[in-house]
């Protein structure tokens, strides 16, 4: 007997490389459509969003908040799509916003923690895990590393302006 028939293990053949081509290629096709059906449009409704006073008037509801973490109100419907589908539709929201590159960055890290919560907190309660539990620590920790990336931005905003400051550099 070997060692395959001892396990009890099913043994497969591995495909040729052909095979593992194809099916690699169609793969990633049906994942990149699944991608462009949420990304397209909600990059257009963002993007028509903007020449109305809609975006505007609840972007400054959320300015309040979304200001904590120097980021323009309208930034929070970037989170909404992160936290309830997932990063490419953050991703999707957040291009037609012209943010800087420290709010890209902001946004990143905190939608890096804290993405596609409704999904992967019902896969973790199916494993018995406490699912609403977790994705309280995800946005709690989203949250945190947001706040601490910001305090350092200030943090280096504040020792650049005093070097400049200095005589000799300005």
């Amino acid at each position: 007997m070997s060692n395959r028939e001892l396990r009890g293990a099913i043994v497969e053949p591995v495909p040729d490389i052909p095979a593992r081509i194809r099916t690699g290629l169609s793969a990633g096709f049906r994942t990149s459509l699944k991608i462009i059906k949420v990304s397209v449009p909600l990059y257009v409704a963002v993007t028509l969003l903007k020449g109305t006073p809609l975006l505007d008037l609840l972007g400054k509801v959320f300015a309040p908040v979304m200001g904590i973490f120097g980021l323009p109100g309208e930034a929070a419907f970037a989170f909404v799509a992160a936290f309830l589908l997932n990063l490419y539709a953050a991703i999707a929201v957040i291009v037609p916003l012209h943010l800087t590159p420290f709010q890209v960055t902001q946004c990143g890290l905190m939608m890096g923690v804290a993405h596609n919560l409704v999904v992967e907190g019902g896969v973790l309660s199916t494993t018995g895990a406490r699912g609403g539990v977790l994705t309280l620590c995800r946005l709690v920790i989203a949250c945190a590393a947001g706040l601490l990336l910001r305090g350092l931005w200030s943090l280096w905003e504040t020792a650049s302006s005093w070097a400049m400051a200095l005589p000799g550099l300005s």
